[in-house]
């Protein structure tokens, strides 16, 4: 009985994220407090379920964001990419894309697309260009360049978190496949743009005779923010040896940037998404009463069945079907309910094989978390509702009269998802089945 309630919630209140026809944050919250109340699983077990860690290193790097957008260097990496290009729209174009899948890696995707698209669009509308296609492949590759670190994308902080995977983890395993997938996007791009644009020469001279240095407002408190920033970093990728939790390293840093750069902590704080924030903890808190109650155990065994027990059938099977529903769905929710589940395949794996758990982490749990990462993260690039990022960027565009259509999306997304995804597959195969066998 327990079960079919939780079921029941968990699908009620992820039909309506989906559909988003209430806010996600009070309806991951209501589900969460709602299998506590009925005693669907104990009060104490649904707190041990919130991921401190992930909560931790979120508002950590909202504040560290927040703290270095204002001094304007956002903006200076923006206008001196545009004046490297001598206002060439084909030049600017690859180059802030690859800026963006940069920044997305070590910032987030999100916030990324909120301090680069605005930038970008102006950039655009001074050479007389449309900034649609621009920013549309501007969200496509945050999302790519996003898969790359632990922090990139809120899906891999959930998976990091829970399997214990290291910032260096996803640098060493997704960083070089992101590389490839960045540059046959980047390429593909180039060919499809390239005799596009016929900008006269007054008109580029409107970007080549900009001033960088003028955007930056406070540079006192840019070089403050970004020397903590690369601490913070350090932290992460020395997290082996200190065995410091990137989220205390992120939430830390955070608070010292407010310290050291007299930020306004009140209105700082107030820029964080605490939306965010308490819609993970509700995801948390319903999930915990499905693993309680047995449903994830149960759901686990059916595909892993449906796989017949072969562990590459599996992955792909991850890669490809976390792919389309993180298209169709928010893959935050979609990783966090998928973590526990592909735990219980990387256990059912190793004990059939008879691997002792640590040989079991390296040949069967990683290549099944490291699928689960791609398909999440790449899968969100199919449609506009798939990432926040696309969200965003599609707001952005409204504001600045640019609307974004969602079949127009699906054009750009579609194509280059399949591309991203194919990719992939090669690469889970050649790397952890042909080559580590």
């Amino acid at each position: 009985m327990n079960s079919a309630i939780s079921i029941a919630i968990f699908i009620f209140s992820y039909i309506l994220i989906a559909t988003e026809k209430v806010n996600k944050t009070i309806v991951a919250m209501v589900g969460g407090t709602l299998v506590v109340a009925l005693r669907l699983v104990p009060f104490e077990d649904a707190m041990k379920a919130v991921d401190f860690n992930v909560i931790f290193l979120l508002v950590g790097m909202m504040l560290c964001v927040k703290v270095i957008a204002r001094t304007g260097f956002f903006e200076w990496i923006a206008i001196t990419v545009a004046k490297m290009a001598d206002g060439d729209p084909v030049r600017i174009t690859l180059l802030l894309l690859t800026v963006t899948a940069v920044l997305s890696a070590f910032l987030d995707n999100v916030t990324t697309i909120i301090l680069i698209v605005p930038v970008s669009v102006l950039i655009f509308q001074l050479l007389n260009c449309a900034p649609g296609p621009l920013i549309i492949m501007e969200a496509i590759v945050s999302n790519i360049g996003g898969t790359a670190t632990l922090i990139g994308d809120p899906p891999n902080i959930v998976i990091g978190s829970q399997v214990h995977l290291s910032f260096n983890d996803f640098l060493m395993h997704l960083g070089p496949v992101v590389v490839i997938i960045m540059l046959a996007t980047l390429s593909a791009v180039y060919l499809l743009i390239r005799n596009r644009y016929h900008i006269p020469v007054n008109i580029q001279h409107r970007v080549t005779g900009a001033v960088p240095r003028l955007a930056i407002v406070d540079p006192v408190n840019m070089r403050k923010s970004l020397i903590i920033l690369a601490f913070i970093f350090l932290g992460f990728i020395l997290q082996e040896v200190t065995h410091v939790e990137p989220g205390v390293v992120a939430l830390l840093g955070g608070m010292i940037m407010l310290l050291v750069c007299r930020a306004h902590t009140e209105e700082t704080l107030m820029h964080v998404e605490w939306g965010v924030i308490f819609f993970f903890i509700g995801m948390f808190m319903m999930i915990s009463a499905l693993e309680h109650n047995g449903v994830i155990e149960s759901i686990g065994r059916q595909i892993i069945g449906w796989s017949g027990n072969n562990l590459l059938v599996l992955c792909l099977l991850i890669l490809w079907g976390g792919g389309f529903l993180s298209a169709i769905l928010d893959n935050i929710p979609f990783v966090i309910t998928m973590v526990p589940l592909v735990r219980l395949f990387a256990h059912h794996f190793a004990e059939s094989a008879g691997i002792p758990a640590e040989a079991a982490r390296v040949s069967i749990a990683e290549p099944l978390f490291w699928s689960l990462a791609l398909g999440a993260c790449l899968g969100g690039n199919g449609t506009l509702i798939g990432a926040s990022a696309n969200i965003i960027m599609s707001r952005i565009g409204e504001k600045n009269n640019i609307p974004i259509r969602f079949r127009t999306f699906l054009a750009y997304g579609v194509p280059f998802t399949v591309l991203a995804l194919v990719i992939s597959s090669v690469y889970i195969y050649l790397r952890y089945f042909l080559w580590a066998g």
